[in-house]
């Protein structure tokens, strides 16, 4: 007999996200960027997600699982899209030569 616990939380989706770690924005599908998860592009897959993130323009970003039902997040990657590096404070402080 098999039996199903009722307390089993079934999940029906998880989007993936690309969130810009500096703006805590995410990518929508018409690449613009907002505030609302809800409204960000699912990539469907972590390594889609990288990939288009790393073209960007940006800089450091995260690849994100976003739980709509819960609102909940998982930060699963991040990277650096190809926008301005950031200076370090060491460099920028150095006496020129």
């Amino acid at each position: 007999m098999l039996v199903i616990r009722e307390s089993v939380i079934v999940l029906e989706f998880m989007n993936i996200l690309i969130e810009d770690a500096e703006t805590l924005q995410y990518l929508t599908s018409n690449s613009q960027w907002t505030k609302n998860a809800s409204e960000g592009k699912d990539f469907g897959a972590t390594e889609t997600a990288f990939q288009a993130a790393k073209k960007e323009p940006i800089g450091r970003f995260n690849i994100v699982f976003y739980i709509p039902q819960t609102r909940q997040f998982i930060n699963m990657d991040h990277g650096r899209g190809k926008g301005l590096a950031e200076i370090s404070p060491v460099v920028a402080n150095a006496p020129a030569v």
